[in-house]
């Protein structure tokens, strides 16, 4: 059964690390980010901030909603957000790129190496393009996806690609 998973999940990390572009690139990486909440705590000690209610962060073109967001920092340094929720929603926004969606209850984002991990009730998507399942990471980096289901055997993996449309002989055709 692990060896049917590792070739499905193989199959279609490949058919799709060709066709996704990365979410974040050098300049979003670096703006600031805002964060709006019902309300917020504040553990130096700890090295974290919880934000509760209605949570909505923004970088750049990126959008994360949820209804709890713990953001770590490590020597004053934003390492990772954990985002919580019914669901939690994600947006990147890319110029001349169509939008990348997702879609958990449980959403991961490293931003040291800029993982991006949806659990629970998964889905994302760039285009028509689309991934559901119950764990799926991408790789901002690799601009690789992987998708598996759940450890009992529920929520398998679902893909659907979309290919390109073909030209029709009046797109190519020259006009005199």
């Amino acid at each position: 059964m692990d060896r049917h998973i590792n070739t499905l999940l193989l199959t279609a990390t490949l058919l799709l690390a060709t066709n996704l572009p990365a979410i974040a690139d050098e300049a979003s990486s670096r703006a600031p980010i805002s964060i709006e909440a019902n309300s917020a705590v504040f553990d130096e000690r700890q090295g974290h901030s919880i934000y509760t209610g209605n949570v909505i962060i923004t970088q750049a073109g990126l959008e994360i909603r949820a209804d709890k967001v713990t953001v770590f920092n490590k020597n004053k340094q934003l390492q990772r957000l954990e985002a919580r929720g019914e669901p939690v929603y994600f947006r990147q926004h890319r110029a001349g790129a169509e939008d990348i969606l997702g879609e958990a209850r449980q959403l991961d984002y490293n931003i040291d190496n800029e993982r991006l991990l949806l659990q629970d009730k998964a889905w994302f998507t760039q285009g028509k393009s689309r991934f559901s399942g119950q764990r799926i990471e991408y790789d901002m980096l690799k601009k690789r996806v992987t998708a598996t289901q759940g450890k009992d055997g529920s929520q398998r993996v679902r893909v659907t690609l979309q290919p390109k449309a073909k030209s029709t002989p009046s797109d190519s055709a020259e006009t005199p």
